[in-house]
């Protein structure tokens, strides 16, 4: 992966101790975020086993709904990234902006998830509504971890982003696992999810804190020079809305299906399909550390073309050896996903391994899409989620629903992919230094400008 040329924000300092010195490099983003979702979708593993096919089908519902509801924690985490790395001088007030935005949104999100836990109820089919009333408390501190977590990364602080990403899974297996054991039901495993998504948060706000004063201190050491441009709280908001209306389209394209599932499909298969599900979303998070690593890269007018294709290259590669191997061992994918009470899913689990390497490519379009500031492609998603309500209500079987789900996400990666070619074809600059002087003619940091591609 290349690296952004703006100059690089300050890094935490130096770690100590072997572990401490990996998690504060960039490669160390790749090692928390395989903990992250090791521990994740291990929490996953055990609620199926504990569970069964039944109740662990509405506890899979639920967490595809709060993946739908992160769309706000990274929509704020894009957009934080983006105008940290790209305007470094202006650092101390970005961030104050970002985290002003970031706990109102926090508290908005928390607030609507409440009002709609009601439509969860029914909507999934829980046994009671207070799973559904865990997710509306769970969204607070997830909100406020994406915000951070972009500061964070804009500045490059890898260790105290690692240590974030740690804080989202581990404490989700610890805490999930311990509530199932005590009660295992959805409400239990939901008490457990809530509680922790404190974790992140906390480290959050402990690794920004130390810099709470800082803002004024900035604005001032500025003023004999060139004073940096306070964005303001608005043009964020905005921004971090557009990143999360785009974030939304495709967590609903790739968590619609469980919805579907559920109404469509008998409760054992429904049940079936939602485990199966563990290996699509394991093989789609399991490259995710790419994009953290490619999306400053992407935001860099000559580099985005080189960045994007070297990125698919390389989920692409992740992907196509966890689908060989979920084929030539199916039984022991079988174990991974729930054991021998889902066997009859396991001639399926390459295909889902399949639509987990689809997913994965699609997420790095679209974190490209949100690097440049595109508009249009974001439409592709949004009809992408139609044609899957609309073909996958067509179905009445776990095979005929896997099928639709891969055929409507290849072929919308296809068009996906040939529009953004041929779009960083148009824009790639023949110089490269004229993406970092053409911010500056238009008054405006660089990558602050918007396309319309």
């Amino acid at each position: 992966m290349t690296s952004a040329p703006a100059p690089a924000p300050a890094q935490d300092a130096p770690p100590r101790g072997r572990l401490r010195g990996v998690l504060g490099t960039s490669a160390g983003i790749a090692v928390a975020m395989g903990v992250m979702n090791v521990a994740t979708y291990g929490f996953q593993m055990v609620s199926a086993r504990l569970l069964g096919p039944t109740e662990y089908g509405a506890v899979a519902s639920l967490m595809a709904l709060l993946m739908v509801v992160a769309v706000a924690q990274l929509g704020l985490q894009a957009t934080a990234a983006r105008r940290v790395s790209t305007d470094p001088a202006a650092v101390h007030l970005i961030e104050r902006d970002v985290l002003g935005v970031t706990y109102r949104a926090a508290w908005a999100v928390g607030a609507l998830m409440l009002v709609l836990a009601p439509v969860v109820h029914r909507l999934l089919h829980l046994d009671s509504i207070w799973p559904a009333l865990l997710v509306a408390a769970a969204a607070v501190p997830l909100t406020i971890s994406g915000g951070q977590a972009g500061v964070l990364q804009g500045e490059r602080r890898w260790l105290a982003l690692s240590m974030l990403y740690l804080g989202i899974g581990v404490p989700r297996l610890v805490l999930g696992v311990l509530a199932l054991l005590v009660m295992p039901s959805e409400t239990s495993a939901m008490v457990g999810v809530a509680l922790a998504m404190l974790a992140p948060a906390i480290v959050g706000w402990v690794a920004l804190r130390p810099r709470a004063g800082s803002a004024a201190r900035g604005a001032a050491s500025s003023a004999d020079g060139a004073a940096p441009v306070r964005p303001g709280r608005r043009p964020v908001a905005r921004e971090a809305l557009a990143a999360s209306l785009a974030l939304l389209a495709f967590f609903l394209l790739s968590n619609v299906d469980i919805v579907l599932a559920r109404n469509l499909l008998p409760r054992h298969q429904a049940g079936l399909y939602a485990a199966g599900l563990i290996l699509t979303k394991a093989v789609l998070f399991l490259p995710q550390f790419v994009v953290v690593v490619a999306f400053p890269s992407m935001s860099t007018a000559h580099e985005r073309r080189r960045a994007l294709l070297r990125s698919l290259a390389a989920v692409l590669g992740i992907g196509a050896v966890s689908t060989l191997a979920a084929w030539l061992l199916a039984p022991v994918a079988l174990v991974f996903v729930g054991g021998a009470e889902y066997a009859d899913v396991q001639d399926e689990l390459w295909l889902f391994a399949v639509l987990g390497t689809l997913l994965s490519m699609l997420q790095l379009l679209v974190y490209s899409v949100l690097a440049r500031r595109g508009r249009r492609s974001q439409l592709l998603v949004w009809g992408g989620v139609l044609a899957l309500v609309g073909l996958g209500a067509t179905t009445a079987s776990l095979p005929g629903l896997v099928a639709v789900v891969i055929a409507v996400d290849a072929l919308l990666l296809l068009v996906l992919l040939g529009l953004s070619l041929h779009r960083l074809g148009a824009d790639e600059p023949a110089d490269p230094t004229q993406s970092q002087t053409q911010g500056q003619t238009q008054g405006q940091p660089h990558g602050q400008g918007t396309e319309t591609d």
